[in-house]
């Protein structure tokens, strides 16, 4: 597609193409996890979005859990959660109880992600840092990825998360430049995402930092092109890409459905672009048990690829995890 060629738009009626059927998820581990989640009185954003993919990460041990509530202060016209104002309401107790629950389910990585929350003074980034902690408490070998909002912009705020030392963090640019304004939040800005990232990186270079982009949603093949060359000059490590599927009539419609062809031509400019690791697929989310095992075989010696063979971590690597348990022990 052209920088001219229109973006036609997918009718409501219009059938959903073969590649995005899947079948329900199932199996023993599956429905084990469901009603633990529902015991421990957890939010997981796996089922409440309705991923497609739940069945498979939750089957290798992976899942991600929604902290500071069900409001979220702000309204992106992708995002199926409540907006509204939550009046400064937290759960002080939260982060100790996530830490436990987590603890018993024997989880190996774990997204912690959070709603927006611009009625907090720092945003939030207390409680998620406490949270990161907690984890680290009682489960000191999980793998913990904080995909965290922009904080408004506030580097004093941001730090406060990455001090708390989560392996990955990740923060979505969500959509290509020139469609930020009308479906991100007003208070959302493509340039403040890429410094967010851009911050986090240069603070911790030996952290993995994470973003993701949703296609489908009115953007051109080539504005895509630029985000992805965006992300990585920031720093970005790893990135996935995945269709922006509508959650209700009220939400943004979607523009076209995206070919598994076009979807692979974007994992190999990624790759040429130098990202570690690209997930890149119709049904690829943003927290995605693709990118996820690459990350874990890279923070831990003995996990191995899909073929067997072990994947050493990168030269001179050491998890953020461990460096602040050194830093404690020192």
């Amino acid at each position: 597609m052209s920088d001219e060629d229109p973006v036609p738009l997918v009718g409501i009626r219009d059938p959903k193409p073969a590649w995005l059927k899947v079948k329900a998820p199932s199996g023993e581990r599956f429905a084990t996890l469901k009603q633990t989640f529902r015991d421990l009185d957890l939010n997981t954003v796996c089922e409440e979005a309705r991923c497609p993919n739940v069945g498979e990460c939750w089957g290798a041990g992976t899942a991600t859990v929604m902290i500071l509530g069900h409001t979220c202060t702000r309204g992106c016209r992708f995002c199926a959660v409540t907006t509204g104002n939550p009046r400064g309401a937290v759960d002080p107790r939260e982060p100790e109880h996530v830490g436990r629950a987590l603890s018993r389910i024997g989880l190996r990585y774990v997204v912690l992600t959070m709603v927006d929350r611009d009625d907090l003074l720092d945003g939030g980034a207390a409680h998620v840092a406490e949270t990161i902690r907690s984890l680290r408490r009682h489960q000191p070998e999980l793998l913990v990825e904080a995909l965290v909002g922009d904080f408004g912009g506030r580097t004093r705020d941001l730090d406060v998360v990455l001090d708390a030392a989560p392996d990955v963090f990740a923060h979505n640019i969500e959509v290509v430049r020139r469609l930020t304004p009308t479906i991100r939040d007003q208070r959302c800005d493509y340039d403040g995402s890429l410094e967010v990232l851009r911050h986090a990186k240069a603070r911790a270079p030996e952290r993995f930092v994470k973003s993701s982009i949703m296609v489908g949603i009115g953007e051109r093949d080539d504005e895509v092109d630029r985000t992805l060359e965006d992300l990585r000059a920031a720093g970005v490590d790893v990135v996935t890409l995945g269709q922006y599927l509508r959650p209700s009539p009220k939400h943004a419609a979607v523009a076209r459905y995206v070919s598994p062809a076009r979807f692979d031509a974007w994992a190999a400019l990624g790759q040429e672009l130098g990202f570690a690791h690209v997930a890149s697929g119709p049904l690829v989310r943003s927290s995605y048990h693709a990118a996820e095992a690459f990350i874990s075989a890279r923070l831990r010696p003995t996990d191995r690829d899909p073929d067997g063979s072990e994947i050493p971590p990168p030269a001179g690597f050491v998890p953020a995890g461990r460096l602040a348990r050194r830093a404690a022990d020192e």
